[in-house]
């Protein structure tokens, strides 16, 4: 039976669009996403608009009944844009695609509304509803979208063979629909995506990790990177995360399979943050166990340095996968590189000195820090895990204590090298840094308050064992 979903497109735009429709004579839909994501009771704010004329021309005339000033025209696409109050919207021209093996990028040409929708990636992606007064509100759905959306499947309208090979990016877009919506791909579609991985490589980085990033976002990460690793697709763009599966096991020792607790250590901290950063963290902080795998008799399997080494790893995957080199990168390095040390602080005994040493070197990402060594405590012991989750908060509170009495979070020595260079009459040298760095380490190790007072008794102090000779009235503080 038919069903109308015409009380369903209450939002001003569409009562413009139907009435520019009918009194034109024009066929007009909103399809794709917005219509799967209002059979799922979702929001969207991104909607999509197809008539079968020009696009443009639909925008131009609506964008000014709707009073909007800004129309974007694209017309190597044959597309348009506009933002409306809280809505993006996109008009196009119904149109059918041809591809070439070497090209994402189709030829184009003017279609009908079937050749539109069977172009679409998915199944739910290709539904439409009409907009034309006649036949306002209409579900039109030839490939069964609306049940597929209901089992929960991902599907293609037409054989995805053909679908995944014209755009591999479709691939991609399966998994990360699947992860996100916590659907099935059909076995067909996973077959055609495995024959189909090597299409990869006419695709950009820049595509790749932008559908990446969102699958990253969803509420369990952890699916969409196993689905990538059993399709293949995983190993043409991240070999150094595939890197980590398996386990090994010598002389009936065997170590945990480290791509399996990296993902493990994802959903952990997605469950805590949306940080996009916070989460690459959390896939790069073991990223170089694999290189640094060695086998001990005495103790086992051992990946010593691995979070020195998996820092060096940061810039590098960073800009192979066209990711921003700035203080994105730098902050993800930094909790690569530290990720051990709250860690350490848990096993063993939490002195104040090593709590300042760490609150100095991870700064005000600190508590991000923390969350992601929370998150890494892995392990199917369920009384081990409880016993270092309570001492994980012991840390903790001991972290808050100290920056509270010492304030060392982000420091600088209270004495700069001008003030040095005036007392001792000194010209640059290397004399100035051993003084600050003496300094620097006497505040972190406790041996003198972080205040200007005590660090100037040292500073004299430590010239004196130098050799340096200080001016009969010492400068004041700056």
């Amino acid at each position: 039976m038919d069903v109308s979903y015409a009380s369903q497109l209450k939002h001003p735009v569409f009562k413009v669009l139907s009435q520019y429709a009918t009194a034109h004579q024009l066929e007009v839909f909103v399809i794709g996403g917005w219509v799967r994501d209002l059979l799922m009771n979702q929001p969207s704010k991104d909607i999509d608009i197809l008539v079968l004329g020009d696009g443009p021309d639909l925008a131009r005339a609506t964008s000014q009944i709707l009073k909007v000033k800004k129309v974007s025209i694209f017309k190597n696409f044959g597309t348009a844009h506009f933002k409306y109050k809280d809505l993006d919207i996109e008009f196009v021209g119904a149109r059918k695609e041809s591809y070439s093996t070497n090209s994402r990028k189709p030829q184009t040409s003017t279609g009908t509304l079937q050749d539109d929708q069977n172009r679409r990636d998915f199944t739910i992606n290709s539904m439409a509803i009409s907009l034309r007064a006649e036949t306002f509100g209409q579900l039109i759905d030839p490939f069964n979208g609306q049940a597929d959306l209901e089992a929960g499947i991902i599907r293609t309208p037409l054989d995805p063979n053909i679908t995944f090979s014209d755009d591999p990016l479709r691939m991609l877009r399966a998994i990360r629909f699947a992860t996100r919506f916590d659907f099935q791909i059909t076995a067909l579609c996973l077959e055609a995506i495995k024959n189909n991985a090597h299409r990869l490589e006419i695709l950009s980085q820049e595509r790749i990790t932008d559908e990446l990033n969102k699958m990253i976002l969803t509420a369990q990460p952890s699916r969409a990177f196993k689905l990538m690793r059993a399709t293949g697709l995983l190993a043409y763009f991240f070999p150094e995360l595939t890197a980590l599966q398996g386990i090994e096991t010598k002389d009936g020792k065997a170590h945990k399979d480290n791509f399996l607790h990296t993902l493990e250590v994802l959903d952990n901290i997605s469950l805590h943050t949306e940080n996009l950063w916070l989460r690459w963290a959390a896939i790069l902080h073991d990223i170089a166990k694999a290189p640094t795998k060695r086998f001990d008799p005495q103790v086992g399997w051992t990946f010593h340095g691995h979070e020195e080494l998996g820092a060096k790893m940061v810039p590098r995957l960073f800009k192979r996968l066209r990711l921003p080199l700035d203080h994105q990168m730098k902050y993800v390095q930094k909790l690569v590189r530290l990720h051990l040390r709250p860690i350490a602080l848990v096993k063993g005994s939490v002195t104040d000195t090593a709590i300042r040493r760490l609150l100095h070197e991870a700064g005000d990402d600190i508590d991000d820090l923390m969350q992601l060594c929370n998150a890494d405590i892995t392990s199917k012991n369920e009384f081990k895990v409880k016993r270092y989750k309570q001492n994980f908060e012991l840390v903790a509170e001991k972290l808050k204590l100290v920056e509270e009495k010492d304030r060392v979070r982000n420091f600088q020595p209270p004495i700069s090298g001008k003030l040095i260079m005036d007392t001792f009459l000194l010209e640059p040298c290397a004399a100035i840094g051993t003084i600050k760095a003496q300094i620097k380490d006497a505040i972190l190790e406790g041996t003198i308050a972080n205040n200007f007072e005590d660090a100037y008794s040292a500073m004299l102090q430590i010239g004196a064992e130098l050799g340096l000779k200080a001016v009969d009235h010492p400068p004041k503080p700056e």
